[in-house]
């Protein structure tokens, strides 16, 4: 394989079913795309997206965070990635906040989607933030990953109306299939060298 054609290697960092995980994946079976999966890690081993990777073949490993030091955590953490030899992570789902020294040292190479509109409604329980808020506009957004939270540069965002009836989960299922469009298009766009900001609308 020529330099040209060689693809990026992929590590995707989950904690649960892994639902963007599997879209992203799913995009890299093209075989035109960019990038190809090196890993997918978690740091839960119930996590049901583990059994969903190995199935496709990708390799799967975990790195549990109970009843250790960050420090420790991390530093397994990047073992991991190192032997995958990962040269960009997505964090899917994950739900560890990952210390500034490690970002720092991986920065403009860990991608993040997040359940809002950013800068709107930053954190945990965002749909339940953009009903209380009274937002006509929800959203989701793919970022950089920076050392403060929820706040590195945006790379696209999807958005869809709020409608009347809509609760928390009703608002989070109907999100969802646009978190699965929207992150492989923005993986894909930036491995492809493009700089351009992606949007989508429901």
């Amino acid at each position: 394989m020529t330099e040209a054609s060689r693809k990026t290697r992929v590590a995707i960092l989950i904690s649960g079913s892994g639902t963007n995980m599997e879209a992203l994946l799913e995009d890299m079976t093209d075989p035109a795309h960019p990038g190809e999966p090196a890993l997918v890690l978690s740091n839960r081993d119930d996590a049901g997206g583990l059994a969903k990777a190995e199935a496709r073949g990708v390799p799967a490993a975990v790195v549990p965070h109970q009843g250790r030091p960050r420090a420790a955590f991390e530093a397994a953490l990047a073992a991991e990635l190192a032997r995958a030899r990962a040269e960009i992570i997505c964090l899917a789902g994950f739900m560890r906040i990952l210390t500034p020294g490690f970002v720092q040292r991986r920065a403009g190479r860990i991608l993040n989607i997040h359940p809002s509109l950013l800068p709107l409604f930053p954190g945990l329980d965002t749909h339940a933030q953009a009903l209380a808020a009274g937002v006509a506009i929800h959203g989701c957004t793919v970022h950089e990953v920076t050392p403060q939270l929820d706040a590195g540069p945006i790379l696209g965002q999807a958005a869809l109306p709020v409608l009347p009836e809509d609760t928390p989960e009703t608002l989070a299922a109907r999100l969802l299939p646009l978190e699965h469009r929207l992150y492989p298009q923005v993986l894909r766009a930036r491995l492809s060298g493009r700089s351009d900001r992606i949007a989508l609308l429901s």
